[in-house]
Order: C-alpha cells, then structure tokens, then sequence
C-alpha cells in the first residue's frame, strides 16, 4: 500500500514535467515543476506510510547507515514509471524524502539546448580534468552525462564512474562503461577513487569533487594521462579555482595552484533560467577553455583576471554568463527578465541589449 501511494506520486511527477518530487510525513506531497513548487491535491501521507516506504526500499547494505545518520542516499526505480534519485532523512522527529528523476535515455546536447561546440571540444581532450559546476539541481549531471555519451558514440574509450548513487546508465557504444556505486559496489568513495587508477581507465567520472583526497587523486590521474570529469558546487569560474584551493592548507596553495593550472582543461558553469515558451527552463552557461593565457594567471593565482579572460573572449573559445544569457534572449529563448535577473552584472548585461559593448 506504501509503495502504491509513493508510485501514484511519482508518475503523476513524471506526466507532469517535474524534476523532483518532496513527501513530508504528515503532509501532502509537492512537485518541483520548471523550479516551482506545486502542491500534489491528495490526503497527507502518514508518518507511518513514509517510515515504511524508506525501511522497504533502502538497500540493505546502507540500513545501518540510515539508523546511525538519519538520512541516506539511494537510487529506486518504480516499474513502468522511471529511475528516481534518493534522499531520505529525518527532520523534528519525523522523515521526509526527496526523489529526483533520472531520465531514461542520456540527452543530447541539442535537447539540453546547449552550444555543443565547446563542449564536443573539451571532450576530445585524451588528458586533464574537466570540472561541471552549480548548484544542486543545476543540470550538471545532465550535462556531463551528454559529453559522455557523445564520447561514447565517437571513441573507443574506457569509461569508469564512481557515483553516489549512479545516476545515468550508459550502455556500451564504441566506448565500455565501468558504472560503481558507492556503498553497493564499492564500501567507500575513498576507495573508490584510490583504486580506480589500477582499472585501466581513459576516462574517470568522479561524482563529486568532495574532499582533498578527491581532489588529489583527480589530479594525479590527469598527470598521468587520463581525462576526469567532476562536479563541484561553485556559482562561477572565479568561485571554482578558489574552492579547489580551499581543500588545501595556505602552504600548499603554490602547488595546487601549479598542477590545476597544468592540468585543468575546462570548467563549465551552469545555471536554470525558465523557458520562454513551452515552460521548462534552459541551462545558462559561463565556460573556461583553458589556454596559456588563461593557464598563465591561474599559475600567478590572478583568479579576478581569469574573470575578465572569460568576459572578453571570443565567441568560439571561452563564454561568460551575460554572453550566454544575451545569447539566450537574443534567440528567444527566455525572456529579458529572466535574463537580467539571471545574470552575474545586469547593468552590463542590459548595456549590450542596447547594442553597447565594452572591451576589458
């Protein structure tokens, strides 16, 4: 009966466009539709009926962590109706859950609505490390999924991912997908990452940039000849050098500085604005193409002079946030209001509306 309630709600998600479906004991359910949330008309869901959908469906090897941390991620697929992403956790006493849908197929870069020169680029590099930055439920996953699977469909790669839990599947094309979850296929993210150089990878995923250990081993990997792909919860290029020296003392910021600069090949941000027509929303972009100018201030740690470097480049190469967005509008695509609301520097944004660009 629990899981028939929970199912009802998440196919009437999925008919509905959402991207994320919110269950708290004792209310209604919600739908995350285009980034605003919708109240599901139906009775509160019983603490009861929640505690019980949780305790059924969360895999055995993480019920103790569930007991021992009040809240756990784990993937859950509903027959017929899709792949969902999960978090459970309590809160007062009680317990909430969210799902996000995983879509099926693995989308294009034409169905994200992306510019996919840039990004088919940055994924024929054989080395160095590509990072995907946003907030949650930014698209980032969506969006590498995309560069990979375009890998997929044009090199004979092998790919090996460590995902907490796996998001996207991918089935073998020209290149082979090593897919590990963390706490199923392998006990820890830590091991995972330490152990994934003996796989004889091309490619490795790394879910997420979490930690120096993470960061370390990434880096080590780019040095030694492998492409790595992670995420890493950063607003814009400027904010994610400076997070990636975060993990690290003062006194090891020279060499962070060093290796990143040797090996950082992109850094692709991201951001929602709603959809002008057809509801929905279009991902924004400010990317990085790292070059030896760029790689050159990174080194000299004038992080504020890689900002001007993604402002003043031209179109092909680096892309900043106002030239994605002035794109976007330009096109129809959102709205001028959105657009100025959405972007980094307004009063620029809305000067080059006007036809007035400055040079920096």
């Amino acid at each position: 009966m629990h899981t028939q309630i929970f199912n009802e709600m998440l196919r009437l998600g999925v008919e509905s466009g959402a991207s994320d479906i919110i269950v708290k004991a004792n209310k209604v359910g919600y739908l995350r539709i285009s980034g605003k949330l919708r109240m599901i008309d139906m009775d509160p869901v019983p603490r009861h009926v929640v505690q019980a959908f949780v305790d059924e469906h969360v895999p055995f090897v993480f019920k103790a962590q569930w007991d021992t941390d009040g809240q756990i991620d784990f993937a859950y697929t509903a027959e017929d109706i899709g792949r969902f992403r999960v978090n459970a956790f309590q809160q007062r006493g009680s317990i909430s859950v969210v799902f996000r849908h995983i879509k099926a197929r693995i989308p294009t870069f034409e169905e994200l609505n992306l510019q996919p020169e840039r990004l088919m680029k940055l994924s024929e590099y054989k080395d160095g490390l590509i990072l995907l930055c946003g907030p949650t439920g930014c698209g980032k996953s969506s969006t590498m999924a995309a560069m990979l699977n375009w890998i997929n469909s044009n090199y004979e790669k092998h790919v090996v991912t460590m995902e907490d839990p796996i998001e996207f599947t991918f089935q073998d094309g020209k290149s082979i997908f090593n897919q590990r979850e963390i706490g199923i296929d392998t006990p820890s993210f830590d091991l995972a990452v330490r152990s994934v150089l003996r796989q004889n990878p091309d490619i490795i995923l790394i879910g997420e940039m979490r930690d120096q250990v993470t960061l370390e081993t990434a880096l080590s990997a780019a040095e030694t000849g492998h492409l790595v792909f992670s995420t890493l919860h950063s607003a814009n290029v400027v904010q994610t050098l400076n997070r990636l020296l975060e993990f690290f003392t003062p006194d090891q910021h020279e060499q962070i500085r060093r290796q990143v600069a040797a090996v950082l090949r992109g850094i692709i941000c991201q951001k929602l604005v709603p959809a002008l027509e057809g509801g929905g929303r279009v991902a924004a972009q400010e990317v990085l193409m790292v070059d030896s100018t760029s790689r050159n201030l990174m080194l000299e740690g004038q992080f504020d002079k890689v900002q001007n470097f993604v402002e003043s480049s031209t179109e092909m190469t680096s892309v900043s946030f106002n030239k994605d967005l002035y794109r976007l509008i330009k096109e129809g695509r959102i709205s001028k209001g959105d657009g100025l609301k959405f972007s980094p520097n307004p009063q620029a944004l809305e000067m080059n509306l006007k036809g007035i660009f400055i040079k920096t």
